[in-house]
């Protein structure tokens, strides 16, 4: 296996990496801030979209983006996911220079879960960091078992340990492995909105009146407003920092 930038290799775009987005509700996909931001993002930190290959296929991609912080929990990008982003393409722009690399997605091949690789490309990104000199690590990690509890606030389910001590949530295990602490809830990390027959698209659900709704995959409840023709959902993740 080894790991390589994803522009390195264009004849792996596309269908090659189609099915690493089979794990995430469609919905998920539909954030204004990663819209207006992906081709900045491609174009300030390709080195650090990458790719882990083993003879050519695609097992595992993983993309972060530079920006500066402090080390200070209070100071975290405001935002969380979609803070980082914004921060990390204006603070370039800007001409700040950048000590903490923030991983913003990780995304394993279903049919290849479980085994490691996601521990693999989050190593790669990591060692891309050190090497070019960035103190830190952090991620807003968005846990695997939280759909389970969308009722459940981020603040609470941070705490749900296991008796050897490890967290509940697979998600949050895999970057424990690795070094990685939990800092606390990332509020308003991932915000997405759109009218009700979009919501109805995305999640194959009827909205007949205006309330919050729970949905397949949502950590969070979605908000519908009948009368203004309009879904919001507003998505807390959970700020971890890597050694």
């Amino acid at each position: 296996m080894k790991i390589v930038s994803n522009g390195e290799r264009p004849d792996l775009q596309g269908p090659a990496q189609a099915s690493l987005r089979d794990g995430w509700p469609p919905f998920v996909l539909r954030g204004q801030v990663p819209r207006d931001h992906r081709d900045a993002v491609a174009r300030y930190f390709p080195r650090y979209d990458v790719l882990l290959l083993d003879d050519d296929v695609v097992l595992a991609r993983a993309t972060a983006v530079a920006l500066s912080w402090d080390g200070e929990t209070s100071t975290l990008p405001a935002g969380g996911y979609d803070g980082a982003l914004v921060a990390a393409v204006t603070e370039h722009e800007s001409g700040i220079a950048p000590d903490t690399l923030c991983v913003v997605a990780a995304t394993v091949r279903a049919d290849r879960t479980g085994g490691g690789l996601a521990g693999k490309v989050l190593t790669g990104l990591r060692e891309r960091a050190a090497a070019d000199g960035l103190a830190r690590v952090i991620v807003p990690v968005r846990p695997t078992l939280k759909a389970a509890y969308p009722l459940t606030s981020m603040a609470d389910f941070q705490g749900w340990a296991r008796e050897d001590g490890l967290h509940l949530d697979p998600w949050i295990r895999t970057h424990q492995r690795l070094g990685a602490t939990i800092l606390g809830p990332a509020d308003r990390s991932m915000v997405v909105t759109g009218t009700v027959a979009q919501w109805e698209g995305w999640t194959g659900m009827a909205f007949p009146q205006t309330g919050r709704y729970v949905v397949a995959g949502g950590l969070d409840l979605v908000a519908i407003d009948r009368e203004r023709d309009l879904g919001v959902y507003e998505e807390t993740n959970l700020w971890m920092r890597h050694r």
